[in-house]
């Protein structure tokens, strides 16, 4: 019917070119005929699409997809193709093998990048050292200033930011356009306020030198911005290494920072694999190492550094518990969980993976979390409409989904649903895994994917002891209506940041502490800067 209202219109207006009247009176019979087929059409159409009524009757969700032109005309605009970024400029050295980076959610090509050799990482810790010299001399005011306009270039440069990080990374666009890329702005602005601060606030602290940065794939550029910030505010320099599988956003960030004026080698960026990070870390002019990534990494780096008299901060692997309490709000406790594991695919280093749930509760709080999870949508992170992404790399994902079936062996009870799920590229669907034992493998290793593995007590000194009972210390939160029982409780778990009532998302106001095999230096903020 569709298809005939069209051709009607189609026919008449080609008839009414054909034969063109001097008559105004057949003229408006004309049009008044174009008019209600025109209608007729869009009556059609309107049919066909269901009405607001039966959208409010079924609540289903329509796709919202972000254009990816923005950042396909970056991509084009290099030809796809990019070098390191170092003094300031683009530089593309000869004989360099080559690293696809792909989208996880399509598989689509994005570009290609440079595999470094410790060739390049001289020319650009050579060139972070030359620009020392000026750059920490500097006044901090000026130094404020130059951070308060690369805040702005971001903000300007905000939606190719968040196209290009989901893209990249797979996270959907909603989290990269809403979380991180704000963040990324405010981290600016406040550590501009902190350089033109240092004078007074942080009377004889003087700058580093050269810090040499290493990122991961989680969140490519927040956590580029956690090293970058503090460093360049207290007048030091920066070389930085990014993830192997996201290299994009850490880029297009040094071309903004070119853009909005900062010195050439202040701030450069090298590319390559994994190994590629311990030349950068063992270059003799690095005068400190800021990491952020595994526990088994960042071991070896404090083993390679040890008695080099660099400096070195870490940034490492979690296992956070989630603890509720039968006084606990069980609803609100539910999309504390949402937001705690599924957030950024669970690829979050204090994801609150381990719930750890009264037992009289147990039952009730896991058939909750199951019927919020057969909400939870699955897709390509370019749709607004998506609460969970891709999984980074088809490796990651093998990695993941090897440790879950390793609990199935061990007699664990695997539940995956979800209300959408792609049939291709690189997804993992929400997973919750009951009847496990405190050794457990998905208990005690830090599985990094959207895997949440269920544990019971009856006490709080129970809870207490099944909180602390792992090998790292990161984050926690306590989940009850008791405010001294909170208190108490978030009290006596191990790690610093246990936060009593409500899981807390960190913005890096407060720096992380060393518990467990977690962490050995500050990273942002006022004890950002004086680590730097």
């Amino acid at each position: 019917e569709i298809r005939e209202c069209c051709r009607e219109v189609g026919d008449r207006r080609c008839r009414m070119n054909r034969r063109p009247s001097n008559s105004r009176q057949q003229s408006e019979r004309k049009s008044q005929r174009r008019r209600r087929a025109s209608f007729r059409l869009k009556l059609v159409v309107a049919a066909s699409q269901p009405s607001v009524a039966q959208i409010f009757e079924t609540l289903e969700y329509g796709p919202a997809p972000e254009s990816s032109a923005v950042a396909d005309k970056w991509l084009e605009d290099h030809g796809r193709s990019f070098g390191h970024f170092i003094d300031g400029q683009w530089v593309k050295p000869e004989g360099r093998s080559k690293y696809e980076t792909v989208n996880p959610a399509t598989g689509a090509r994005l570009a290609q990048t440079l595999e470094g050799t410790a060739e390049d990482v001289d020319l650009a810790v050579g060139a972070a050292k030359k620009a020392f010299e000026t750059w920490s001399k500097l006044p901090g005011h000026v130094r404020a200033r130059h951070l308060y306009s690369i805040a702005r270039h971001v903000q300007k440069h905000m939606r190719l930011l968040a196209v290009v990080e989901s893209m990249d990374n797979g996270k959907p666009i909603r989290e990269s356009r809403d979380a991180d890329v704000p963040l990324v702005a405010r981290h600016f602005y406040h550590h501009s306020g902190w350089a033109q601060l240092m004078d007074t606030e942080m009377a004889g602290w003087d700058p580093i030198g050269v810090i040499g940065a290493i990122v991961p794939w989680n969140f490519p550029l927040m956590l580029l911005t956690w090293k970058v910030c503090p460093a360049l505010a207290m007048g030091n320099t920066v070389v930085l290494k990014p993830a192997t599988y996201t290299r994009l956003s850490a880029l297009l960030l040094a071309e903004i920072c070119a853009e909005a004026g900062l010195p050439p080698g202040v701030f450069n960026v090298v590319t390559g694999k994994g190994a590629f990070g311990s030349k950068l870390a063992d270059h003799p002019d690095v005068d400190k190492v800021a990491f952020t990534g595994s526990t088994e990494i960042g071991q070896k780096l404090r083993h390679s550094t040890a008695g080099s008299g660099k400096r070195l901060s870490l940034e490492l692997g979690g296992k956070s518990p989630f603890v509720v309490f039968d006084s606990a709000d069980l609803d609100s406790a539910v999309e504390g969980i949402v937001d705690a594991i599924w957030f950024n695919q669970g690829q979050v280093c204090s994801a609150g993976s381990r719930l750890v749930v009264q037992e009289n509760i147990a039952e009730r709080m896991i058939e909750k979390i199951k019927t919020r999870m057969s909400h939870l949508r699955v897709g390509d992170s370019l749709d607004k409409c998506v609460d969970i992404g891709a999984i980074v790399d088809p490796s990651q994902r093998r990695s993941i989904d090897d440790l879950v079936q390793k609990a199935k062996k061990e007699g664990a009870q695997v539940f995956q649903t979800c209300a959408t799920m792609p049939s291709q590229g690189c997804f993992y669907p929400p997973t919750l895994i009951t009847n496990v034992e405190p050794v457990s493998i998905v208990v005690q290793e830090e599985i990094f994917g959207p895997v949440l593995v269920v544990l019971t007590f009856r006490t709080p000194k129970e809870a207490i002891a099944l909180a602390n009972n792992t090998r790292y210390g990161l984050a926690a939160s306590v989940w009850t209506e008791n405010f001294n029982l909170g208190l108490e409780v978030a009290l006596s778990i191990k790690p610093e940041r246990a936060g009593s009532i409500a899981t807390t998302f960190s913005t890096r106001r407060a720096a992380l502490g060393d518990t467990g095999r977690v962490d050995s230096g500050e990273t942002a903020a006022r004890r950002g800067c004086t680590s730097m």
